[in-house]
């Protein structure tokens, strides 16, 4: 009997896990991370690109380069690319996380040795039902039977081992890569249910690199009346950088982000050289975590459900 995978498909990253013994164990993927970019690339020679592979030539392949795909699933009317094609051909939301999917579905191969046909994907708690049919279709494209779709608080939750301890009742807070969502879980005798949830479908940690982005488009501006926003190649350099600098600004007070011939005008190659601490990072987000409120505090999505999560 062929094993059923587990998979977080995200905004930014994926990962399939499987059980062994009775433990969730994330299966490493064939470049030896534990999580694979959500990212698809249609290379010039017809060939497709996910993971990682796919993100390293994203500068250079911006226009047929998706990303950040799970923020569209279930929009009837979302094409990749937004406008033109690729090789005369545009595609949904499921298209393109099918090729994530199928890319988790090799790698779980290659760990257990057998062919992956089952899994169980997880979703936003605050999911609607065509947000979720998407995710499901996504499966069957890559060719799963997907045996069940579940709330990702409810996988926390799992992960936690918090559905084997005494009766009680907590809260989950995921700010992911493109989505946020805060849910209220009742755990009793190793059922874990979703009282209350809300969220966001448009926050994320996406959302804090653009702020660094537009802060560096900005310094760039006034400093050579150049818009870097207008070049795609330089707007993909510097999403890379100030992911990496949000990252290192977790640890540090300060971080330089340096790219050099990010551009070029009439005397000559220009480079980018800026310095970002913390605070000034805080400042330029500050807005952001106030929406990281807002969920907490709104009525519940839930049925039947009244009052705030805050009060309940």
């Amino acid at each position: 009997m062929t094993r059923a995978v587990g998979i977080d498909l995200g905004t930014t990253n994926s990962v399939v896990s499987v059980l062994e013994g009775g433990e969730p164990t994330v299966i490493t993927n064939t470049e030896g991370a534990r999580t694979t970019p959500s990212v698809v690339a249609f290379a010039k020679n017809g060939e497709v690109l996910v993971g990682e592979v796919a993100k390293r030539q994203a500068v250079t392949n911006v226009e047929r380069t998706a990303r950040s795909v799970k923020r569209h699933m279930g929009e009837d009317r979302w094409r990749f690319p937004a406008t033109g094609d690729v090789d005369g051909k545009r595609y949904t939301a499921q298209e393109i996380s099918a090729r994530v999917l199928q890319k988790l579905k090799r790698d779980g191969e290659a760990y257990l040795g057998e062919d992956v046909t089952d899994a169980v994907i997880t979703v936003p708690a605050y999911f609607n039902d065509s947000q979720r049919t998407a995710t499901k279709e996504a499966g069957e494209i890559a060719g799963l039977k997907v045996l069940r779709i579940i709330n990702e608080p409810t996988a926390a939750a799992l992960a936690y081992g918090l559905d084997k301890e005494n009766d009680q009742t907590i809260l989950v807070f995921d700010l992911g890569g493109g989505t946020f969502d805060v849910s209220l879980l009742e755990i009793g005798e190793g059922v874990v249910e979703v009282k209350a949830t809300n969220g966001d479908t448009h926050l994320g940690g996406d959302d804090w690199d653009q702020r660094i982005v537009d802060h560096l488009v900005s310094r760039f501006g006034h400093g050579y009346g150049v818009d870097l926003a207008r070049d795609k190649m330089a707007v993909q350099r510097l999403r890379e950088a100030s992911e990496k600098a949000k990252i290192e600004l977790s640890a540090a007070s300060e971080t330089t982000i340096n790219l050099p011939y990010i551009t070029a005008s009439d005397q000559g190659p220009l480079h980018l050289d800026e310095k970002l601490t913390r605070s000034q990072f805080q400042q330029l987000t500050e807005d952001l975590l106030e929406r990281c409120k807002a969920p907490s505090t709104r009525r519940s999505r839930t049925p039947g459900s009244r009052p705030p999560i805050s009060t309940m």
